[in-house]
């Protein structure tokens, strides 16, 4: 049966030697099957003719029937263009061509009946169209009321004459011979509680629908199916994982009640407590962990991962805290160092510039076992770097690393896999948490620490600059800090913006009697640390700088986040500098300024950022303007084979397909009932992957 599927597309009648390789170059299509599955990206209503004195300009594309009345050629050279005015007795409408003037004028004749399928557009009391579809009306299209499916293609394509027409008839030809073939692949038991129908219904109305009441139900079918064998995929990746992946037991908590007692500095909310608790529990059930901890900037992830880090420690095992940046890494470290001096454990700072000497000093008491937190950037998956017995793996926003990077530092304990937290600042939605971390748990801090103040955002247009620089100055004149961020850092020709140097000018001359900072990602390392560190300790009032101190350090007595060019962003980035203010107990603001000028996208930017403070409904926003392959960049959108199914859209029918893949988990893990046989051979089928997500989190 899947040796037809298999079938190279040259072998399909009207194809041939030549316009295969066109497919294969143009549109990825090389069997049977890669052309059964180009689906249409929308549909043509042709299920009704209108009467021309129906038309008006706000409809699309209309199909109406009518004879040839009058033509004329109007104009010189290039600017001709044919008018052919086409009428059907409640009226007339004139079909209007600019190119293939040639080609097409002979073909049209007086006294025959045509059908034309175009969009009305309004010319004072006339109706026009541009370029329409015209061809002789005959019996079979006067009954063929359907609608059209429109395919995507190229110009190269076009050019060949495969058109979205020409590839339609394509796939008439293949359903003829495919529709029998087509394997069932979901059970009885999950068509009859959907009332589905079957697969090769749903392929056949996907290509050619009966009516968009069919085409709908089709649609739906072929989407849940894409949801549930994802879900499958993970929830199986997972339950392998639980099974076969022991993990150490780390239950020991003295270390962690003397903390608690003596140094906690603050009390923990209840959502850090929940999340405490299920770390917990995963620790002690002698599975290996895998947890995405996902809470906002300034939720206090940290202080979560140090608890999970002294319990970790207590019962014998070391920890790893891996960040994206030299300048994230050290910020881990000087906070967690603080916490780790008072309990009595070692921790060290690992990262790219770190000496020769210090560094032989941390893998000698790595492997000794005395050193029992290291905290660093990707230098801790050198192969260099060993453990006595890593017993915790922490991931610091770990969409900035490619998989085989996290799977290295998952390597680093041969008796035991390390149990794994994941931490991440940007939220994720919860379709796109379902679909990439299925397998993983997700752990949520949803609450900011108590005396946290919600940050103030506004908008300001670049005009109102004065009203601007006299906030600056009253909010510096109560004792606080500035950040004012770039978007870029030279001057680009193409771009008509601020460039960096430019508005340190600029803030200089505004604010000559206060000291100020500058940051880039082009400084060196130590420079760069030189400014920060002037920064934190207040001897500079304001920052000036690029995105680098999106991910950055805490510096609880800045206020205020001026962010110019706001347009230029995107949400989660806003999102993360605006998180660089709010960190201590006084009223923080974030200002966007912006031009007049705004795109219809940057304007729902800017209005999500004012309008709310929740990452988890900016997240979701972002989804819908970017799309989730964007969102979470190649490495995992990879493994999201979805081909009409739509995250952003399609949240419902994902949702019902992930309970349906838990019901067969839970029934029947080893797929062996009978009736299950489908799924059985449709995973066997599938691709197999090289890769084993779950296992390298």
């Amino acid at each position: 049966m899947s040796s037809f599927f298999n079938t190279p597309i040259e072998f399909l009648k009207g194809v041939g030697p030549q316009k295969a390789a066109l497919l294969n170059k143009e549109l990825n299509i090389f069997t049977y099957a890669d052309l059964l599955q180009h689906y249409p990206y929308r549909y043509e209503d042709r299920t009704k003719f209108y009467s021309i004195k129906e038309l008006n300009e706000h409809m699309p594309n209309v199909q109406v029937k009518g004879q040839i009345i009058g033509r004329e050629l109007v104009g010189q050279g290039r600017k001709q263009r044919l008018v052919i005015h086409l009428s059907d007795g409640t009226g007339s409408v004139e079909l209007v061509w600019f190119q293939g003037i040639k080609w097409i004028s002979p073909k049209l004749k007086s006294g025959v009946t045509y059908v034309v399928f175009g969009q009305p557009n309004r010319f004072g009391s006339k109706y026009t169209m541009a370029h329409p579809e015209i061809e002789v009306l005959t019996p079979a299209l006067q009954s063929n009321h359907f609608l059209q499916p429109v395919y995507s293609t190229t110009e190269t394509l076009r050019k060949k004459f495969l058109d979205s027409k020409a590839i339609f008839n394509l796939q008439k030809t293949l359903l003829k011979e495919a529709y029998n073939r087509i394997p069932e692949t979901l059970p009885q038991s999950i068509l009859q509680q959907y009332a589905f129908l079957t697969k090769k219904d749903a392929v056949a109305q996907v290509h050619v629908p009966r009516d968009a009441q069919v085409l709908q139900k089709a649609r739906f079918r072929m989407k849940f199916e894409e949801f549930f064998f994802m879900q499958l995929r993970l929830l199986m990746q997972k339950k392998i994982r639980l099974e076969k992946f022991r993990g150490q037991v780390l239950a020991k908590t003295d270390l962690l009640t003397e903390f608690y007692r003596l140094h906690l500095p603050f009390e923990l909310t209840e959502a850090q407590k929940k999340v405490t608790r299920e770390i917990f529990v995963d620790f002690k059930s002698g599975k290996q962990m895998n947890r995405l901890l996902q809470g906002d900037v300034g939720s206090g992830k940290t202080i979560v991962a140090f608890i999970a880090s002294l319990i970790a420690i207590d019962s014998g095992a070391q920890v790893a805290l891996m960040a994206p940046t030299q300048i994230l890494a050290g910020q881990h470290y000087e906070g967690l160092k603080e916490f780790a001096d008072k309990i009595g454990v070692s921790i060290a700072l690992l990262t790219g510039s770190s000496k020769t000497k210090a560094r032989r000093k941390i893998h000698e008491n790595l492997l000794s076992g005395e050193l029992q937190i290291l905290v660093g950037t990707h230098a801790l998956l050198e192969d260099v770097v060993q453990f006595k017995n890593l017993g915790l793996a922490i991931v610091d926003e770990q969409h900035r690393y490619g998989v085989a990077q996290r799977a290295r530092l998952w390597k680093k304990n041969e008796t035991f896999i390390p149990h794994v937290l994941i931490m991440t600042a940007t939220p994720i939605p919860r379709t796109l948490s379902m679909s990439v971390y299925g397998d993983l748990d997700i752990s949520t801090i949803d609450e900011l620490p108590k005396g946290r103040k919600e940050i103030k955002t506004l908008h300001q247009y670049d005009a109102n600059r004065l009203k601007l620089n006299g906030f600056i100055k009253t909010e510096v004149a109560k004792g606080r800090q500035v950040y004012i961020v770039y978007p870029l850092i030279e001057e680009s020709e193409k771009l008509d913006l601020k460039d960096l140097m430019d508005g340190y000018e600029s803030v200089q001359r505004a604010f000559p009697e206060f000291p100020i900072s500058i940051v880039h990602g082009k400084m060196k390392a130590d420079a760069k640390d030189f400014e920060m560190a002037r920064f934190v300790k207040g001897e500079t009032k304001i920052m000036v700088a690029t995105t680098v101190i999106e991910v950055g350090v805490n510096v609880p007595n800045a206020s205020v986040m001026i962010i110019e060019n706001a347009e230029r962003f995107g949400l989660a980035q806003l999102h993360q500098l605006r998180g660089r203010v709010g960190r201590g107990a006084e009223q923080s603001y974030c200002v966007l300024v912006t031009s007049y000028k705004l795109s219809k996208e940057a304007k729902v930017r800017v209005d999500t950022m004012v309008r709310t403070t929740d990452g988890f409904e900016i997240a979701q926003v972002d989804m819908q303007l970017r799309g989730p392959g964007d969102m979470m960049g190649t490495q995992q959108s990879g493994q999201m084979d979805l081909i009409l199914g739509d995250l952003r859209e399609d949240e419902p029918i994902l949702s019902i397909s992930r309970q349906a893949a838990q019901k067969i988990i839970q029934e029947d893990p080893e797929l062996g009932h009978e009736g299950n046989q489908p799924i059985k051979l449709q995973i066997e089928n599938q691709k197999k992957k090289s890769v084993n997500w779950s296992r390298i989190s």
